[in-house]
């Protein structure tokens, strides 16, 4: 069998989440979120955040938590501000367009938004009411390209955004692995003074499902339960998603599993780097996007699953490798050895 490098959410959860979930199944809880394990867990959230006020809400996936955020923050003729590379652009089957609200693409190579990306659009949209309005800047952290923001770039963004009177909406379905980078130098808890609303995700880093969406402004908070509800993702068994971001939050294992998960690609980014592989972009996180040529992706696809991300050229393309927070030592040996081999054969 093939071992995958094609996503971090194809093993099913943590050992620590199946057994809380195993030993408290017998225990009857409050439904719809009120059980004490998301309560719990939302406390342990809160003080990781340095902030008491955080409204949380459990949801069950990445696509639930950005369709509710944003078609509950815009009016019908307000619209978002996206990457090029954006999830919500890409990935999303148009479900922010099929709640009526325009998306406003911005060309970025390195998927990252920048302030003069935003002022352009907001250029751009001076005819009103003719045009729809820019209200919400959304980023991804990391990027859908593994690149992730410092703390001084997303400071100048979320201060253009309060003076331009936009929402900062941070999608942090791989959150983890970017406060987890070894470029990193945001604190968790500074999304608490920087973005207006932000996921973390779990999914993606642990958890069988789930995100959790925390909102910091104060003026978007009031009636958001209502949008969870209408929009089918308040759970009875709520409980099912709170005790799952309580054993990630206990002892900073969600931290742990994003870091594990980063070393891992490192591994193989560093190991092709020897060999002078290019990459599409230079990632520190647990995507990365290596050019190669097509005869040395035909070998490593013998053994491993990935995704074939881009052609460059009639001889080249770059991969997508990406590595989970349980992925094995074993199978990134075998995968570095693989790809060493290629080259002492061509030797």
């Amino acid at each position: 069998m093939k071992f995958s490098f094609k996503n971090d959410y194809a093993e099913g959860c943590h050992p620590n989440i199946l057994k809380l979930l195993t030993e408290t199944n017998d225990i009857q809880q409050a439904g719809y979120g009120e059980d004490q394990y998301s309560v719990e867990a939302k406390h342990l959230i809160r003080k990781k955040l340095n902030d008491q006020l955080a409204d949380i809400y459990f949801v069950s996936g990445g696509t639930q938590a950005n369709l509710i955020v944003i078609s509950s923050l815009l009016k019908p003729y307000q619209c978002a501000i996206s990457a090029s590379s954006g999830h919500i652009l890409n990935n999303e089957t148009g479900a922010i367009e099929a709640t009526g609200h325009k998306i406003i693409s911005v060309d970025s190579g390195d998927g990252k938004l920048w302030v003069s990306d935003i002022q352009n659009v907001l250029d751009a949209h001076q005819n009103i009411p003719h045009q729809v309005m820019p209200k919400l800047v959304y980023l991804s952290n990391s990027t859908e390209v593994g690149t992730v923001y410092t703390k001084q770039e997303l400071t100048e963004i979320s201060n253009f955004c309060r003076k331009n009177w936009l929402y900062l909406f941070l999608d942090g379905a791989r959150l983890g692995q970017a406060l987890t980078s070894e470029k990193n130098d945001l604190e968790f808890s500074d999304l608490a003074q920087l973005v207006d609303v932000f996921y973390l995700g779990g999914t993606k880093n642990g958890a069988l499902l789930g995100e959790a969406i925390i909102i910091l402004n104060e003026n978007l908070k009031q009636d958001f339960a209502f949008n969870i509800k209408q929009k089918g993702a308040l759970l009875a068994k709520g409980r099912l998603l709170g005790i799952q971001f309580l054993g990630l939050m206990q002892d900073d294992l969600y931290f742990e599993l994003a870091k594990h998960a980063n070393l891992q690609a490192m591994k193989i980014k560093n190991s092709m780097l020897e060999n002078q592989t290019e990459f599409l972009s230079d990632t520190f996180t647990n995507q990365i996007f290596p050019v190669l040529k097509n005869d040395l992706i035909e070998k490593l696809a013998e053994k491993f699953e990935f995704y074939v991300w881009k052609k460059i050229s009639e001889e080249k393309s770059a991969i997508r490798i990406i590595t989970s927070w349980n992925t094995p030592d074993a199978a990134v040996n075998d995968f570095i050895e693989t790809f060493q081999q290629y080259f002492m054969e061509k030797s």
